[in-house]
């Protein structure tokens, strides 16, 4: 006898044997139990979850001559035969290679013969959703009126490409991911009954690597048993599959947050001179970011020894969580960029230079600089910003910026309502960007938007067609306005005032007429803030 694989050697036998699936089995059990069994039943779900094996444990169940509790016994003759494949009263169609109309019609000239031995034939037609148009109008009849003899069954992965007349004359079951810890279990038993020694941390990398598929639990447990040895451990399964050892990801990692260009390529060298896939390598980086953010939000983590557990804290401790998202943007960004290469090795390292460069950092702190401007000047007290010079008011002046701050607090109004109270006095909208820009710039002064409105000082407004207002910047845009401009609140909020303005949706564009953008400091920004606030206070270095 030949040698069976093990996902076909294992394959359940009954609906008990079936797991992560009970919603589905317990139903399938009662329906056969009280006699009460469709005429079209439709399986999805992922690859490996169960689908096929469904199908042949109902095709036997509903056939059997000494059925228990809704499983099939497996050992009459209907069982028998169904299991060694002879019984041909259970058909078994593959729809990827058989999807033309005549195959089709060769089921709809068998469906009008009686059964040879079993009470009904059953047709299980696996990946459905590849039949052609004309196929899938050639089933439409039958399967919408089949002989009481006859059974069908269809699986797929891809309801979504089923007619929607198909859909409706089928019982439709969708199978979930099986869960790591159901694949874990199932994995110990067949470890168990095919005498293989595997750690627990293996056992939990098969779960991870399988993504909820049994199949492919089993083929890749089947995969480390090949050289004949049946010890298994975690780097053993790593190192079949590809995957760098968690090591060299962890130096990766490191070094991309500390800058550090050159470990972070060593590190790369070595795992791509092992022959590791990059697809894998970017996989487990994105894995162990992840990791990082999920250990400095919570402190625990799975899946990591007492020493990964503390180098995965070490790198916690210097690192935001701003950051740690950022790169994990990154490398997603990163791994589909490379999908589409055909220099993938040249995309990957390029793409970890440029996550070595502090523009990262950059980023991050130009955003959160924003943010802190805007919190002094609606708090009025003093905010100190870790990056940049430390800023503080002059004490005699403490007392005037408080009241000052206070008092624009309480001027504060809601913009829209504003506008809207202009624009039914005069019972008309206005077109004329000269008319309403004036007034839109003091609206945002009057509601505490500072920075806002001292970024578009000296603008002017210019209707580009009849969606779009074009916002000029005659001397230029700064960095740090541009910052401010282009977050997008601001952007909806200037568009929600021109909107009202306008009587009608329109959206804004900001035009600047010099290409060089002057990088103004942040003592200059907040000096001409507080000038125009009327907020006096002194920059001491």
């Amino acid at each position: 006898m030949g040698y069976t694989a093990l996902y076909r050697k294992f394959r359940p036998l009954t609906f008990s044997e079936m797991v992560g699936q009970e919603h589905i089995t317990k139903t399938l059990k009662n329906q056969i139990m009280s006699g009460r069994i469709g005429h079209a039943y439709l399986f999805n779900g992922g690859r490996g979850t169960g689908k096929t094996s469904s199908a042949k444990i109902l095709a036997r169940a509903i056939n059997c001559l000494n059925p228990h509790d809704g499983e099939p016994c497996n050992e009459c003759e209907i069982c028998k035969e169904a299991l060694s494949g002879a019984l041909t009263d259970i058909v078994e169609m593959d729809a990827a290679s058989n999807n033309s109309v005549e195959d089709i019609r060769s089921i709809r000239e068998e469906v009008n013969f009686l059964p040879t031995k079993a009470k009904y034939r059953v047709y299980i037609i696996d990946e459905v959703h590849m039949l052609s148009t004309g196929a899938f109008n050639a089933l439409l009849k039958t399967l919408e009126e089949p002989p009481e003899h006859v059974k069908f069954i269809l699986a797929t992965t891809e309801p979504q490409k089923l007619p929607a007349t198909i859909l409706s004359r089928c019982q439709r079951f969708d199978f979930k991911r099986i869960s790591n810890e159901d694949i874990i279990k199932r994995l110990e038993i067949v470890c168990n009954e095919s005498g293989i020694q595997i750690t627990k941390e293996a056992l939990n990398v098969i779960a991870v690597l399988s993504e909820g598929a049994m199949r492919d639990a089993l083929s890749i447990l089947e995969r480390c048993i090949q050289d004949g040895e049946n010890k298994i451990d975690e780097d053993k399964i790593k190192d079949l599959i590809g995957i760098p050892k968690i090591t060299y990801v962890s130096n990766i990692i490191d070094a991309i947050l500390k800058y550090d260009v050159d470990k972070a390529l060593e590190n790369i060298d070595v795992v791509l001179e092992e022959g590791k896939d990059i697809t894998n390598l970017i996989w487990e980086m994105i894995k162990y970011s992840k990791d990082i953010l999920v250990y400095k939000s919570s402190k625990k983590l799975e899946l990591y020894n007492q020493n990964e557990l503390d180098k995965i804290k070490t790198i916690s401790e210097g690192v935001s969580k701003e950051k740690l998202t950022y790169l994990i943007y990154e490398l997603s960004e990163l791994e589909n960029n490379i999908k589409w290469s055909t220099q993938k090795t040249i995309m990957f390292q390029a793409g970890i230079i440029k996550l070595c460069s502090k523009q990262l950092d950059d980023n991050l702190n130009l955003e959160e600089r924003v943010n802190n401007i805007e919190k002094y000047l609606k708090s009025g007290k003093h905010i100190v910003n870790q990056n940049v010079i430390t800023q503080q008011v002059v004490e005699p002046n403490i007392t005037r910026i408080t009241e000052n701050v206070n008092m624009e607090k309480k001027a504060k109004v809601d913009v829209g309502a504003k506008a809207r109270t202009v624009n039914s006095s005069t019972k008309k909208f206005s077109s004329n960007s000269e008319e309403y820009w004036p007034q839109i710039m003091s609206d945002l002064k009057q509601s505490g938007k500072i920075v806002l409105y001292t970024n578009l000082m000296g603008t002017k407004a210019k209707q580009i067609n009849d969606m779009t207002v074009g916002i000029e910047f005659p001397h230029g845009m700064t960095a740090f306005g541009k910052a401010v401009l282009e977050k997008q609140e601001n952007i909806r909020d200037i568009s929600n005032l021109v909107s009202i303005a306008c009587g009608k949706e329109m959206q804004i564009k900001y035009i600047t007429q010099n290409k060089d953008i002057h990088q103004m400091t942040n003592e200059e920004n907040l000096q001409n803030i507080a000038k125009d606030s009327d907020i006096p206070f002194n920059i001491i270095d």
